[in-house]
């Protein structure tokens, strides 16, 4: 059969569409295989085996590191005595039952086996300028077997120009866990942090971040200013205040404090190197 020249114009077209068409399908075919979740490639399904497994990781760490931390963090709360009427004329009695009056939370972290508790000055404030003999300060806290404890914290030394303050809780009988002590002084910016507080209340909470600044100035609650602090985007919120700031490896960095400027909140830490021991 002879072809004229006309007809075999005619079928070259339709061959190329043809081609094209085929080789448009190889190339959806091979799309729609890349996004089959049954049918990814060794390599591909490795590499997010990978992924998936060092994320796990990542999250056993965290979780690791706050159950080791947390028996080292306390509850600090601080109450109002009410008077109560002794059935005699301007005579009263003491009692810390319902009539006592909580006037704000705070955490703390427990410096030794003897039951000093490291916390920031403000959280006790109406305890140590007291004159009424009616400001208590109230210290939940567990002791290295998991038994939980409420005792009465005394202050024995503050410093308000530092906002730190220590308390010391009776805890005869009792083996505490202290808080694995850091350094602040070779602290670098973008490194991780954890803070561990009482937020709102909320007992042994949880934030992450990591170290947004150093050496930061920022008031004290004399008014002056405290140096070398250590700026975070670790959560802080009203009843974090005096709770330990954490490296990735358990140890304590900073006490956490936070401070609200014209344009929000920022948080930040007090260096442990000005807190200077009594005891």
């Amino acid at each position: 059969m002879v072809v004229s020249s006309s007809d075999n114009k005619s079928l070259v077209p339709g061959r190329r569409r043809t081609i094209i068409f085929g080789s448009s399908v190889a190339v959806l075919a091979s799309l729609l295989n890349l996004h089959n979740p049954n049918s990814n490639p060794p390599l591909l399904h490795s590499a997010v085996a990978q992924q998936q497994d060092e994320q796990q990781q990542e999250e056993d760490r965290v979780t690791h590191l706050f159950q080791e931390a947390s028996p080292s963090v306390v509850f600090i709360k601080d109450i109002e005595l009410a008077k109560v009427p002794n059935g005699r004329e301007d005579q009263f009695m003491l009692t810390e039952d319902e009539n006592a009056k909580v006037e704000g939370t705070g955490s703390g972290f427990i410096w030794d086996k003897f039951g000093h508790i490291v916390t920031n000055y403000h959280v006790v404030a109406k305890l140590a300028t007291d004159r009424s003999g009616l400001q208590r300060c109230k210290v939940y806290l567990v002791d290295a077997g998991g038994n939980s404890l409420c005792r009465e914290g005394k202050i024995i030394g503050f410093d308000p120009s530092y906002d730190l303050a220590i308390l010391k809780v009776d805890v005869e009988g009792y083996e505490l866990k202290p808080a694995t002590l850091g350094t602040s002084k070779e602290l670098h910016v973008g490194q991780s942090c954890f803070a561990i507080g009482n937020p709102y209340g909320y007992e042994n909470t949880l934030t992450t971040g990591v170290v947004s600044g150093l050496g930061r100035e920022i008031p004290s609650p004399n008014g002056r200013g405290i140096s070398g602090a250590i700026q975070t985007d670790a959560d802080i919120n009203a009843g974090n205040s005096g709770g330990p700031l954490i490296d990735s490896y358990g140890h304590v960095i900073g006490v956490n404090t936070a401070t609200f400027t014209r344009k929000g909140k920022i948080c930040f830490s007090v260096l442990l190197f000005l807190l200077h021991s009594p005891f």
